[in-house]
């Protein structure tokens, strides 16, 4: 196993375990549990960072963006918490912790999405991957759900839903969203509503990596270490829904 995928998953499990327990014991809740776990967990990943990969560079959500990334042959892309206002509210698991990898040469070649709430790490590998909870005690049916954002659902959600015969859900995180679909709890992840690269590479990486199809909703490449950050939508498919899910994003696009 590359070492740089192996440094992700520990680096996105450490982070989740540490989040866990400034959960359990701060006494905080709200915003104010949001913040403290942001910046505990982005430094305790930039300090691994640094002592264990020096010379790269690194994107994080939590923290000053150093534009010499955009010349690094590396550059990791982190968020610390994904889903803040999730892990600030008692009881929810739909929150995550990212890292990837960025290379100049091969784009994403290393990612992490960890959901500490679940107890568990998916990495951008072809091991399979087993159920653990998430959706699963949501009923479904027969229908093939579509995850959406919770606060800001895209306007085609329904349509798209409708296209591939399914059913439309809200969830926090992009990171808990598209390990549903990594998970196949879920058909497709869909997402118009403004987001970040650090929101998406690591779930792209590990997505990639299992067969899903991974673009944005016209249907071009997602495209990390940028100098402007703001990367707005994405979906995330089985690979055989691409087609009817493009074709009605890429109106709205």
């Amino acid at each position: 196993m590359s070492t740089d995928r192996v440094l992700a998953g520990d680096l996105a499990t450490a982070a989740g375990e540490l989040l866990v327990e400034i959960r359990a014991t701060s006494g905080l809740a709200g915003k104010e549990l949001g913040k403290a776990g942001d910046l505990r967990s982005d430094e305790f990943i930039l300090a691994r960072l640094r002592a264990e990969r020096p010379d790269d560079a690194v994107l994080s959500e939590e923290s000053a963006d150093d534009k010499q990334r955009l010349t690094a042959p590396r550059v990791w892309i982190v968020d610390p918490v994904d889903g803040t206002r999730e892990y600030g509210t008692e009881g929810r698991t739909d929150w995550a912790v990212h890292v990837a990898l960025w290379s100049a040469t091969d784009g994403l070649i290393a990612g992490a999405v960890a959901l500490p709430a679940l107890g568990v790490t998916y990495l951008d590998d072809t091991e399979p991957v087993t159920p653990t909870g998430g959706l699963a005690a949501v009923p479904a049916g027969d229908r093939p759900r579509v995850v959406v954002s919770a606060s800001r659902p895209p306007a085609f959600s329904a349509s798209v839903a409708d296209a591939i015969g399914g059913e439309v859900l809200a969830m926090g995180s992009a990171g808990a969203k598209a390990m549903a679909v990594v998970r196949g709890e879920a058909a497709a992840y869909v997402h118009a509503g403004g987001q970040y690269e650090w929101d998406s590479a690591a779930p792209v990486a590990v997505a990639q990596a299992k067969g899903l199809w991974c673009g944005r909703i016209d249907g071009s490449e997602l495209v990390y270490n940028r100098d402007d950050t703001y990367l707005p939508d994405l979906v995330i498919c089985r690979p055989e829904l691409r087609d009817a899910i493009i074709g009605i994003t890429s109106a709205d696009a």
